[in-house]
């Protein structure tokens, strides 16, 4: 009896040491969840990635097929300065040259980029050094408020203010790179402004003190530590208000003209590569040569996004290095 009592203990003591050995091998609660969450994570990321790559592959496909299918030369697409797609010239090719709204979308980007950027950044020099906190908060509510108005409110207001201003100061119809200009440069300013006090709000406050305490002022502080310091940011949000600009599709053909001529003055109607495809695409057939040349257009629009990310990612490389050093 006493060796059928010892058995029935030492089994049940294997039982329970692999029962506890069980426990420890098998994955817990919080192991499956963090799984679940890395599943999850990477099915995310992959279809992020499928979708941008099906993007990429079906601009890139419809993009190319004027140069394919319909012969049509690279460079007499770049520098040609007269479109109409559904013509030919006096040679026989079709009248594709892109160059006037490529040459006005440049045109209307950096003279807002130039006319937001001084103002921007004396918004947020007075926002993070020399306003108090009330008005901090009150200037950083304006500038959310203009972030979330959407285009089509910044067109009508383009339309009905900007373009009568226009013409009653420098005559014509008011349509134009100005008038285009104008609306663009109140758009982009609230994303300069912001990404620009973020920059400043960076740099750390021991340099402020460091140059304080050698005597410095205030504003010498300002201009040579602080923007300084804060150049690679403050860049960084010139060029993502430029990607803004040049990407702005219907506030500006509300006020551009829509016109598509080689810009020969601030006051002539005129069109950029969105406002062109905006007003086109619906009006072609997919497959034709005139869908397919706005197709090219929207390939352009697509290196030049490609363009102004890789220069915020050179500049954010570059400032890293800078304060590395």
């Amino acid at each position: 009896m006493e060796m059928q009592g010892e058995k029935n203990i030492s089994k049940h003591l294997v039982r329970k040491q692999d029962s506890i050995q069980s426990k420890f091998i098998k994955p817990s609660k919080a192991t499956r969840e963090d799984q679940l969450g890395k599943l999850i994570c990477y099915l995310s990321i992959g279809m992020i990635v499928a979708l941008v790559v099906c993007i990429l592959y079906f601009i890139t496909s419809r993009g190319l097929a004027t140069f394919i299918q319909n012969h049509v030369g690279i460079w007499q697409f770049i520098s040609g300065s007269s479109w109409n797609p559904g013509m030919v010239d006096g040679s026989g090719n079709p009248q594709v040259g892109a160059l006037p709204m490529i040459v006005t979308s440049f045109g209307v980007t950096l003279l807002a980029a130039l006319l937001a950027t001084p103002f921007a950044i004396a918004m947020a020099v007075f926002m993070t050094e020399i306003a108090p906190q009330r008005g901090t908060k009150a200037l950083q509510a304006v500038t959310e408020l203009l972030v979330g108005i959407p285009s089509v409110v910044y067109g009508f207001i383009g339309l009905s203010v900007i373009v009568p201003a226009v013409r009653h100061l420098f005559g014509g119809t008011g349509f134009g790179i100005l008038s285009g200009t104008l609306v663009l440069f109140v758009m982009i300013l609230p994303t300069v402004t912001s990404l620009s006090v973020d920059s400043l709000r960076a740099v750390p406050i021991h340099y402020r003190q460091a140059s304080l305490a050698l005597g410095a002022t205030r504003w010498q502080t300002i201009r040579k530590v602080v923007l300084k310091t804060a150049t690679p940011g403050v860049l960084t949000a010139i060029v993502f208000g430029m990607a803004r600009a040049f990407g702005e599709a219907l506030a500006v053909q509300m006020v551009i003209g829509n016109a598509v001529l080689m810009p020969h003055s601030l006051v002539s109607p005129a069109s950029t590569l969105t406002s062109q495809l905006t007003t086109q695409i619906g009006n072609t057939v997919m497959g034709t040569l005139p869908n397919n040349a706005l197709w090219s257009l929207a390939l352009v629009l697509l290196l030049m996004s490609l363009f102004f990310n890789l220069t915020v990612r050179f500049i954010g490389n570059w400032g890293k290095r800078k304060y590395e050093s």
